[in-house]
């Protein structure tokens, strides 16, 4: 058996984050969501609802906060949702109650060219992007350096989603795969403003979704049009990058793992040990505990057994597999970190 390394000394919360994407021994496994963990509840804690927690900067805070106050995270992610870009972009929206995200209208694209691609001078003065930057210079005061803060920008596959239209963008890309690389090379402006405002704004680091999910976009595809993307992502945002791609990405986890991106936040679609093996040492894994079923319909001890598979297999971040579904009860989520730590007690006698 390998010899047991020193123990590490006891680490804040911000500490075992940034050391866990960047690979380096921790005291114990962080718990981190790169996306949302706001639920009903948690707005009703943290008197912080939809739509306001998506548009006022006190209330998205207050609502972020609870990710570590409340839940015992290692981490606080004050975008809850994928739209900011979005709607400073000047897509048509659809501002939800608290029990519902708020969304593009998609029907009603914005743009239908290469020519029509337009990142306004004034994005990142635009309301619901100073939010998002207001709220993380709240957090980092309220919360110094206790805790890791991430930030979230969205990728360009995404924004193409968003702005052309889903099916339109899919089609371009099967149709006209140089414009679409074009379409890429214009829209990733955004993603790189608003990561490097958010940057200057405290974050420690970032989530990039850019949603070439599994069951819409095969790894050739996110090979092609993606990869290097990232790869460049990787050298222009000078923070921990974290991809975020849903569904099933086996198959594309090896290409992941060349970006540089410090961390690849993966789906229950995906065997923790499978996952681990494809990407070694090259990436941190953070994810996977499902959502739909473990977190938002059983009990703790299915979310219990589900860290424990994780840690089992090495995951060095463990937390949900993506933005937790609303209605999610407080416990299963309070289930995690408390996992967390009596797996690293229960190794702790063994030894």
């Amino acid at each position: 058996m390998a010899t047991q390394s020193p123990p590490v000394k006891e680490m804040t919360s911000r500490q075992r984050v940034l050391a866990a994407l960047r690979r380096e021994p921790v005291d114990r496994t962080p718990v981190c969501n790169p996306t949302s963990v706001a639920t009903v509840e948690l707005m009703d804690l943290a008197d912080a609802p939809f739509p306001g927690a998506n548009r006022d900067a006190r209330a998205m805070a207050r609502l972020a906060a609870t990710s570590y106050t409340e839940l015992g995270f290692d981490s606080v992610m004050p975008v809850f949702s994928i739209v900011q870009e979005s709607s400073a972009l000047g897509c048509n929206m659809q501002w939800e109650q608290k029990d519902n995200w708020p969304t593009v209208r998609m029907s009603q694209p914005i743009w239908k060219d290469l020519d029509d691609i337009r990142i306004p001078n004034d994005f990142l003065s635009h309301p619901d992007m100073v939010c998002v930057l207001d709220a993380i210079r709240l957090l980092r005061k309220e919360l110094g350096d206790e805790v890791a803060i991430i930030g979230k920008t969205m990728g360009p596959w995404t924004l193409g989603y968003h702005c052309f239209g889903v099916e339109p963008f899919l089609l371009m890309s099967l149709d006209d795969p140089g414009k679409t690389m074009a379409c890429l090379e214009r829209m990733k402006e955004a993603t790189v403003q608003f990561g490097v405002a958010q940057i200057d704004a405290g974050v420690d680091a970032l989530t990039v979704p850019d949603h070439a999910t599994g069951d819409l976009v095969s790894g050739e595809y996110y090979k092609r049009f993606l990869m290097d993307l990232h790869a460049e992502f990787v050298d222009t945002i000078p923070v921990p990058l974290i991809l975020h791609i849903c569904g099933r990405t086996v198959d594309r986890m090896d290409y992941i793992a060349e970006t540089g991106m410090a961390a690849f936040h993966f789906d229950s679609k995906n065997a923790p040990s499978e996952s681990m093996e494809i990407v070694s040492d090259r990436i941190s894994l953070v994810g996977n505990i499902n959502n739909p079923e473990t977190l938002f319909a059983k009990n703790p001890e299915d979310v219990r057994a589900e860290v424990f598979a994780n840690l089992e297999a090495g995951v060095p971040l463990i937390g949900p597999e993506c933005a937790i579904p609303l209605q999610t009860r407080i416990e299963n989520l309070t289930e995690i970190p408390k996992a967390v730590r009596d797996w690293h007690g229960q190794q702790g006698h063994a030894h």
